[in-house]
């Protein structure tokens, strides 16, 4: 076995899962919602931000033009990763799981960097907040609203399987 085979194995890429995928209609309504709970925690987290540190108030970073496009993209990437992740895998929610703290974490470099560029440590801290919050709830809605279904993928299609989760 190579290390990438083991790579894969640890990371339960196996390629084969014994699963249908979420419905399209499922992947589409998952992102609606993605779009708008992370959007609406967006706002909130900034209302919260400026109201518990009035010094943020009028940051550039918390306009709603500013972080709105960059959600938009962030939710939209990870919804089109989801159905890959429940095609490659046969453990999607853990694999998926892992990848959103990953990419969380990614995320606050930027974050980290405008800090140590001298931005305001209060609004940087409300901007990872808002990087967290999103995970969450893009997370949450794409694997409880859009679950892999029961069944395998060759075949099951008609068996009248039920979505899991």
């Amino acid at each position: 076995m190579t290390i990438f085979d083991r790579s894969l194995q640890l990371a339960k890429v196996d390629l084969a899962p014994n699963h249908r995928q979420p419905s399209i209609l499922r992947v589409v309504l998952a992102t609606a919602i993605s779009l708008a709970g992370s959007l609406g925690v967006d706002a909130a987290l900034v209302a919260i931000g400026v109201a518990v540190f009035p010094s943020t108030s009028g940051y550039v970073h918390f306009q709603f033009h500013d972080y709105a496009k960059l959600t938009v993209i962030g939710v939209i990437m990870a919804c089109v990763a989801w159905p890959i992740v429940t095609r490659i895998s046969s453990a999607p929610r853990w694999l998926f799981f892992r990848l959103a703290i990953l990419v969380t974490i990614v995320l606050w470099l930027p974050d980290l960097y405008i800090l140590a560029k001298g931005q305001p440590a209060r609004a940087v801290a409300v901007l990872m907040c808002m990087h967290l919050a999103i995970a969450l709830v893009t997370y949450n809605a794409l694997v409880h609203v859009a679950p892999i279904r029961q069944g395998t993928q060759g075949g099951a299609a008609g068996n009248g399987a039920r979505p899991n989760g």
